[in-house]
């Protein structure tokens, strides 16, 4: 028994065109998308209008500032008027200085220039004439003589400090003076363990007499001398 088939049911009789409808569809669609643009949204007004306008503002205006204008010249005088010098005016007269032959020439005598003695100290050592220690006017070695003077003069005078002797303080003061130009004693310095020990030299010291005073070339000068005060505890 063999099937009926109806030949207008026939199912694949149309499916070519089917097929190629459906691929122009979907060349459609696949070209629509590539196609396809987007765009972004434009604010279509002007944004500077959003800006605040600052040149409302009042700008205050420099001021010139006024100089007042140069005063003007003096107006030059319309009549000049000359003034005749009527006191008279004496010429000073400048006299020659030249010599002319009639004048007599006066020698001037030789000037004598006195030499300026320099103020310097000599040392006793080295000076010409030592000070003379009173007592030593006859003596023939002044030099040894003033020495042996100040030794006993020490020797005379000396005193032990009642203070140093208990603070057991002994030791060497070491004396320098200047006999000056006069004779007198001055500028006396001390170098000493104690200033007690250097109290009582100076006033050793203090006590020496006028002396005639050291020369160099005929001429007083200060002459320095130092000399050493034992203090010994007994």
């Amino acid at each position: 028994m063999e099937p009926k088939k109806n030949p207008k049911s026939d199912v694949g009789r149309n499916s070519s065109l089917y097929f190629v409808i459906g691929l122009a569809f979907t060349l459609a669609i696949i070209y629509g998308a590539f196609e396809w643009k987007t765009y972004d949204e434009v604010n279509d007004y002007d944004i500077s209008m959003n800006v605040e306008d600052d040149l409302d503002e009042e700008v205050p205006m420099t001021e010139q500032i006024k100089t007042p204008p140069p005063p003007p010249p003096p107006a030059a005088p319309e009549v000049i008027e000359v003034v005749e010098d009527e006191e008279e005016v004496e010429e000073t007269i400048i006299e020659s200085t030249e010599t002319s032959q009639e004048e007599e020439i006066i020698e001037v005598e030789d000037v004598e220039v006195e030499e300026e003695v320099e103020d310097v100290d000599v040392p006793f050592a080295v000076i010409e004439d030592v000070p003379i220690f009173p007592g030593c006017e006859s003596e023939s070695d002044k030099r040894a003589c003033f020495q042996s003077m100040m030794q006993k003069h020490i020797s005379k005078n000396f005193r032990y400090p009642e203070i140093a002797q208990e603070m057991g303080v002994q030791g060497r003061v070491s004396v320098m003076f200047t006999i000056q130009k006069d004779g007198s004693i001055g500028n006396v310095r001390m170098r000493g363990p104690d200033k007690n020990l250097e109290a009582e030299a100076a006033r050793i010291i203090g006590k020496l007499p006028k002396m005639t005073p050291g020369k160099q070339r005929g001429n007083a000068v200060r002459v320095p001398f130092s000399i050493p005060i034992n203090f010994k505890l007994q």
